[in-house]
């Protein structure tokens, strides 16, 4: 897979997204899921993790213009829209949980849809770029969407993310309900994207392995963040581990006489 050259397909020339996130509230109606909640999103890959209800995916709609947010929300140092329009046209694309495909159209015609801002022709060649980077999906190219499995389906909601061309890319459980190969698949393509050039930001509640493809990560519990770090340094934390992978931190030493 070649994907997108942040020289080329990616707006081209621009430099690779860093959002930064300070004191944003956030929630629904008058119920605040997430309070006062700071966090960087630098170029690379970084991975929310935690519980359900912990406000991950709450995260993700604020950032997108999905739900009403408070705070400070900038990217690459200018702040951020409100508005989804707006936000897809600074360069940010979100891939929800759930992939909101359009079943009874095909795979082209939900790819297309992703570069509906763009000029037909150009549309064209970003439609021809995605079937290279996403070969599987190039034999699928009219098949009803809806008839895919489920890891065809996210990945024709990535590629059909990255038709927009986008600096950041969000991606809410990308793995959800799918099998251990095809969870380690669409994890590789999500390191990839980032290795060319597009911010990943990701949501995942499978930890071991969304550690193993991330540069950082941040643990949120109940709207507040109670850990933040390398992703390799997260991956043996007593806490991370404890409470996420399933290990126990090991007992202290007995003390010496």
């Amino acid at each position: 897979m070649m994907f997108y050259n942040p020289e080329g397909f990616t707006l081209g020339g621009s430099p690779r997204a860093h959002l930064q996130v300070q004191g944003l509230s956030a929630g629904y109606g008058p119920f605040l899921v997430l309070r006062d909640l700071s966090l960087e999103v630098r170029p690379g890959l970084t991975v929310i993790l935690g519980p359900n209800g912990a406000g991950k995916t709450t995260l993700l709609k604020a950032l997108s213009g999905l739900i009403a947010r408070r705070g400070v929300v900038r990217l690459n140092g200018e702040d951020l829209p409100t508005r989804t329009d707006d936000i897809v046209k600074r360069g940010v694309a979100l891939v929800a949980e759930g992939r909101q495909l359009f079943p009874q159209m095909t795979v082209a015609e939900n790819l297309e849809l992703g570069g509906w801002l763009v000029p037909k022709a150009e549309r064209a060649q970003r439609l021809a770029q995605a079937f290279d980077d996403f070969p599987k999906l190039k034999e699928r190219a009219h098949q009803m969407a809806g008839t895919m499995s489920g890891g065809e389906q996210q990945m024709v909601a990535v590629a059909r993310a990255m038709m927009s061309a986008p600096r950041l890319l969000m991606l809410d459980e990308p793995s959800l309900g799918l099998a251990p190969k095809m969870v380690d698949e669409l994890l590789a393509i999500a390191r990839r994207i980032a290795d060319a050039g597009t911010t990943v930001l990701m949501v995942e509640q499978n930890v071991k392995k969304a550690l193993a493809v991330a540069d950082r990560g941040y643990v949120l519990e109940r709207g507040a963040l109670v850990a933040s770090g390398a992703a390799a340094l997260l991956a043996r934390s007593s806490v991370v581990r404890e409470a996420y992978l399933g290990a126990k931190a090991e007992p202290a030493a007995a003390p010496k006489p």
